[in-house]
């Protein structure tokens, strides 16, 4: 079984993942261990494509632009970020299931969408946030897209209820 579980830095994407490797893999399925891939997806960095620290906006104005240091400061801080993120998940998957690591750059509910269909995935595992309908109208619901978007089945895995 081929398996994408979106991972970020929330604790309920953990929680999704957790409950995947103690609920889903039981070892070897049809004599082929699992194989679970965990996607971390950073928003893109805001790269300006102009060698210059400043370009004229208009006449007489001109705006200022990051340096290629601080555009590369940001990529490494990402990068370190993505790092950490998946270091702490192949953590909890190892010694229950095969797993892989995938970073990519771009919104979360359209690259998981997207890297499921290209990968031919069998399931797809998002964690949910809880959001209330007004939240999840305003900000979006990444699980709730992969629900209606995505080509393969998608288990959506709440977190337990607080008391």
């Amino acid at each position: 079984m081929r398996v994408i579980v979106g991972i970020d830095e929330s604790d309920e994407s953990f929680y999704a993942l957790e409950w995947a490797t103690n609920n889903l893999f039981n070892g070897i399925v049809g004599g082929e261990p699992n194989l679970v891939t965990l996607v971390h997806v950073h928003p893109p960095s805001k790269r300006y494509g102009v060698a210059p620290s400043a370009i004229p906006a208009g006449p007489g104005v001109t705006a200022a632009l990051p340096s290629t240091g601080v555009v590369d400061s940001e990529r490494r801080a990402e990068e370190q970020i993505s790092a950490a993120v998946l270091s702490r998940a192949l953590e909890m998957c190892s010694n229950k299931v095969k797993a892989e690591t995938l970073i990519v750059e771009g919104d979360p509910k359209d690259m998981l969408c997207e890297i499921s269909e290209q990968m031919k995935v069998d399931l797809l595992i998002v964690g949910s946030r809880g959001l209330g309908r007004i939240k999840r109208a305003f900000l979006g619901s990444v699980s709730d897209y992969c629900a209606h978007h995505a080509k393969c089945p998608t288990l959506i895995v709440k977190p337990p209820a607080k008391d």
